[in-house]
């Protein structure tokens, strides 16, 4: 009794002093983050960030109600991110089932029998009435015993792929946004560029309307007829195909609420010129990699990979455990919860596989080489990082110029066709020269509504590229993450 009791202690020992495989995580290397970004982000920069603005619902620095009210909606109805909360709950059951793993587990349950023996089997008992009873009350215990780390790291492992898994729902969540808001002002380009058509198409029905009556004067020619004619039905066409891209996009704002395309209706509101891109600081980028959740994501699953390795490892040495069996047993339902039926049995057990056909060598191949991927992934989710702020900073720096030589163009073509106008009205030149500059003071007004987009999508791309929100949120591992509250987690330091 005593070898059997100095042994289970030597076990529990062993146990509580176990090792682990699993090499020391440190997080991947990178690349040293430029001191500053390449692009001179010039006049549109802050100077000074507003540490008391409300970054967390970063669409409202458009200071736009309508925006802000599609964007509070977007989160507890889009169903790609229900979808993906849902996954991240399946994450977290996975930590919990792993975690299970620490406590031994117990078993109970009753079993009545009644049996005839064979008389010709080895084990034949003639004491036995035949057939006979045989009832069982019995409770077994079992526990693994985590000597070299196997089960500890299984829940690292778990643990690591769910915090991926938040980071996942914030990097959608953001991307949701982000589309969303996109699309919002591109709907507003769409009613702006609508309503210049519109006055487009008024103005050259009017321009039919006086070359025909010069024609039927006798002051103009058929050809001048027809090239406004032309001209008419060329906008026309130009306005009803406005009037569909605006209706796909509204489509587009339907699908990512969650709601019908059929009953969904966004009233027209055109974006006006004047309305300017606001002032974002993209900050230092050695800042960026706490902001954005893609990276925080990668990061975490070179942890998960890095824990994997460990139990890999632990294969190739033995499973122990400690096994133990209690209850009563009896062939008569009279004594079956009695002293004398009482039976138990404790003791360790050890599994040690002696030939698996290479499996184990194997699988700790294929988590090195998982742990290999996993951080050329997460070095290129740094790089895209970057890529992405440099990218949206040069387009906003760039399209501010272009925003301002289109307004010169607007300017000048709008000077030209008043000229060209008068030159026809006083027969000095064809009507083809009307219908040049006509169409250069439209093309040049349609220009600088595209522009004027452009800059504003450039600033919702900007602020997906620097990860959304700036605040630094609890480890996502912690609390349940309302759809209505999510965050972009930042890595979770080893």
């Amino acid at each position: 009794m005593k070898q059997r009791v100095a042994m289970v202690a030597a076990c529990i020992g062993g146990a509580l002093g176990a090792c682990s495989f699993a090499p020391r995580y440190t997080r991947p290397t990178t690349q040293a983050p430029p001191a500053a970004y390449q692009e001179d982000v010039g006049d549109w920069r802050q100077a000074q960030p507003d540490d008391t603005q409300r970054r967390g619902a970063w669409w409202e620095i458009f200071d736009d109600p309508q925006l802000n009210q599609l964007e509070t909606q977007v989160t507890n109805a889009n169903q790609d991110i229900k979808a993906t909360f849902a996954r991240l709950q399946q994450a977290r059951a996975q930590t919990r089932i792993a975690r299970s793993g620490y406590f031994p587990t117990l078993t109970a349950g009753p079993t009545v029998t009644r049996a005839r023996q064979s008389k010709n089997s080895p084990t034949f008992n003639d004491t036995l009435h035949q057939p006979y009873n045989d009832f069982a009350l019995d409770a077994d215990f079992s526990y693994e015993l985590d000597v070299w780390g196997r089960v500890r790291n299984t829940v690292a492992a778990a643990r690591a792929s769910e915090q991926a898994s938040a980071a996942d729902l914030a990097v959608l969540d953001l991307e949701v946004h982000a589309e969303l808001a996109s699309d919002y002002f591109m709907l507003r380009s769409q009613d702006a560029q609508q309503e210049l058509l519109d006055r487009t198409v008024v103005d050259y029905r009017r321009a039919l309307e006086l070359t025909q009556n010069l024609y039927d004067g006798g002051a103009g020619v058929l050809a001048d007829v027809d090239q406004a004619k032309a001209q008419l039905e060329t906008a026309q066409t130009q306005a009803a195909d406005m009037r569909l891209s605006r209706s796909q996009t509204e489509h587009a704002i339907a699908d990512l609420l969650g709601e019908s395309a059929s009953t969904f209706k966004i009233d027209a509101r055109p974006l006006l010129l004047d309305v300017l891109p606001p002032a974002i600081d993209p900050g230092l980028p050695s800042a960026l990699l706490e902001r954005r959740p893609d990276v925080a994501a990668a990061e975490r699953r070179v942890a998960a990979a890095n824990a994997q390795i460990g139990v890999a490892r632990a294969a190739y040495f033995p499973v122990f455990s400690l096994l133990g069996s209690a209850g009563f047993e009896s062939t008569s339902v009279s004594n079956w919860v009695t002293a004398p039926s009482r039976l138990w049995s404790i003791g360790p057990s050890a599994v040690l596989t002696v030939f698996d056909g290479g499996l184990h060598r194997a699988q700790s191949a294929q988590a090195h080489a998982a742990y290999d991927e996993q951080i050329a992934d997460y070095r290129g989710a740094v790089l895209s990082a970057y890529h992405d702020v440099e990218d949206n900073l040069s387009a906003l720096h760039y399209l501010a110029q272009e925003s301002i030589s289109e307004a010169a163009a607007v300017v000048a073509t709008a000077g030209a066709l008043e000229q060209a106008q008068y030159r026809y009205q006083g027969g000095l030149v064809t009507y083809l020269e009307v219908v040049t500059a006509e169409n250069a003071a439209l093309g040049a007004r349609l220009s600088a509504a595209n522009i004027q987009l452009r800059r504003m999508v450039a600033s919702v791309l900007l602020v997906k590229a620097l990860g959304g929100g700036w605040q630094q949120p609890a480890p996502p591992s912690q609390a349940n993450q309302p759809l209505a509250n999510i965050q972009s987690p930042s890595p979770v330091a080893p």
